[in-house]
């Protein structure tokens, strides 16, 4: 039994990247809203919609191998075993992590992260240490930090955000010392889509002595990713975000930093021996994985990297920068607009406000015109604080969206417009 092959054919006409062609891949994009409104979807740094090779990935799973894995040794544990396996490896390939066994299966970027603030932080971080942040940082990659630091008496430093979207890049280098012991950053700003410089960022880290974490939760699923190459300690992203299914996503860590973490949980699966007053550990990355991990969406994940990687990654991203620029354009000629992050290096999550609108109000009237955007704080309330701002709207864009989406959206913000006549 294998899972619904998945080809360049399937996916791809002629010789070059076709998202009009690629919008029959995802079933939920076919249907009518309100009555008779075609779906825009722009709501892509929120949830990406799923391919019809990853639904028929867990279906098929669940008809013919739904089983524990590692556990059993009849057809249907082996069937699920092999799957959950070579997910891992798929994985690990899609982010050049060399060694599949530095890929932990988690829930997502937010198990992640807060599983390195637990297993290495906790460990490893003293009190005057210092943990190095930035201004745009999603709340998954705050929060953990300000547990650990008031717990171990560390303290947080912030990278500026300039005017611009960017980076403050020599107040970056001016905060590195031999206290800081972790840098943690995001790739992307899921609400700026600037893309941080992460391999000048991590080999300065490094060379001042410092960890380096890196939130890939909006850059895995629009660029290649060599976590090799970037030189990154961790690196965490989301399945939801990139065509799999949610509550799967990974880990990526130096396998000598697992070696000499602590367990995140403890349970089944990831022990080696039990008595009743010890316990050792199972091998990385299974000392992570406590408890029947989720099989399924592991496989739905190893499914969603072979869509993306027989796409191209580097085809993705060039039509994200395309319709990303297409947006833009197209926002900006909106009268009373206002687009946030005018980075040199961005990617296609574009937040703004109308004047004389409410962002919840701007959603709910858009939606009736079959257009789904976010509005909101985006989990950044530090960076809507830097902006001025208490919440923006989102559109954002993926491999399937086209021009009309975004002509959609400037038409229903022009209906939006005209109901509060602003």
């Amino acid at each position: 039994m294998t899972t619904t092959p998945v080809t360049g054919d399937d996916i791809l006409r002629g010789p070059g990247f076709d998202p009009a062609m690629l919008r029959f891949q995802f079933p939920i994009l076919a249907q009518k809203i309100h009555g008779d409104k075609r779906l825009a979807y722009l709501d892509n740094a929120a949830t990406t919609q799923k391919p019809q090779p990853v639904i028929c990935a867990l279906c098929e799973y669940y008809e013919f191998c739904n089983s524990n894995v590692h556990r059993a040794l009849h057809e249907l544990a082996e069937r699920a075993t092999e799957q959950y396996d070579e997910s891992r490896r798929k994985v690990a390939r899609f982010i050049g992590a060399g060694q599949e066994e530095s890929v932990v299966f988690t829930r997502g970027t937010t198990e992640s992260i807060n599983l390195v603030a637990y297993a290495w932080g906790r460990k490893f971080i003293e009190e005057g240490d210092v943990i190095l942040l930035t201004e745009m940082e999603h709340h998954s990659n705050i929060i953990p930090w300000q547990i650990l630091a008031r717990e171990k008496g560390a303290k947080l430093v912030y990278v500026p955000v300039l005017d611009d979207g960017s980076l403050d890049i020599e107040a970056f280098h001016r905060s590195l010392s031999s206290k800081v012991k972790l840098f943690a950053v995001t790739h992307m700003s899921n609400v700026l889509g600037t893309i941080n410089p992460v391999k000048e960022l991590a080999d300065a880290a490094r060379a001042a002595g410092a960890r380096v974490l890196v939130d890939g939760a909006q850059s895995a699923p629009h660029m290649p990713i060599d976590v090799q190459d970037l030189g990154v300690d961790f690196f965490a992203f989301s399945g939801h975000k990139m065509c799999a299914p949610t509550g799967i996503g990974a880990l990526y860590a130096r396998r000598e930093l697992l070696e000499d973490m602590d367990p995140f949980m403890g349970g089944g699966e990831m022990i080696n021996r039990v008595s009743l007053d010890d316990a050792t550990w199972a091998e990385v990355p299974h000392k992570f994985e406590a408890g029947t991990p989720n099989i399924s969406g592991a496989v739905g994940l190893g499914v969603a990297v072979d869509f993306l990687a027989n796409l191209g990654m580097d085809k993705i991203l060039e039509h994200d920068r395309r319709l990303t620029a297409y947006t833009i354009e197209k926002l900006s000629a909106i009268e009373g607009i206002k687009i946030f992050g005018k980075a040199p290096e961005r990617g296609g999550a574009i937040s703004f406000e109308v004047a004389g609108i409410h962002p919840h109000d701007l959603s709910q009237l858009v939606d009736r015109e079959g257009v789904a955007i976010r509005a909101g704080h985006m989990c950044a309330q530090p960076l809507m604080k830097r902006l001025g701002v208490g919440a923006v709207s989102r559109a954002s864009v993926y491999l399937y969206n086209v021009e009309e989406d975004v002509d959609q959206l400037v038409y229903a913000i022009g209906k939006a417009k005209d109901f509060f006549k602003v």
